[in-house]
């Protein structure tokens, strides 16, 4: 691969899940990454920007997913991979760090051999 992927991490409001998930791969040389949120609360709110940026968009949850679609179904979607995160973790927590490290890692193997 000549280039690294560009990868979005996205969640309800870009507080805690997808937030941590940035903050534990920003210094990645694999992979550039950027969070966001869906809500029009969050912290940083998803745009047409961050999906036409994107090789790959992850999101805690199959709502999130289905929410993107229906909201930014006339763009060429990245794909969108459901990681399975409950919102029941804060910030940086250790089980949170943990989860999303292996599940993104997992999937980066699978998507780009990386």
């Amino acid at each position: 691969m000549t280039q690294r992927p560009n990868i979005l991490i996205i969640c309800g409001k870009n507080k805690r899940r997808s937030r941590t998930g940035e903050f534990i791969f920003k210094n990645d040389s694999r992979f550039n990454v950027r969070s966001a949120g869906l809500s029009p609360k969050s912290d940083r709110k998803i745009s047409e920007g961050d999906l036409n940026w994107s090789d790959l968009v992850y999101v805690m949850e199959t709502e999130h997913r289905t929410k993107i679609r229906d909201l930014y179904g006339h763009l060429d979607l990245p794909a969108i991979e459901v990681l399975h995160v409950p919102d029941e973790y804060e910030f940086m927590d250790e089980e949170l760090v943990d989860l999303l490290t292996e599940r993104i890692n997992q999937s980066l193997q699978s998507a780009f051999g990386i």
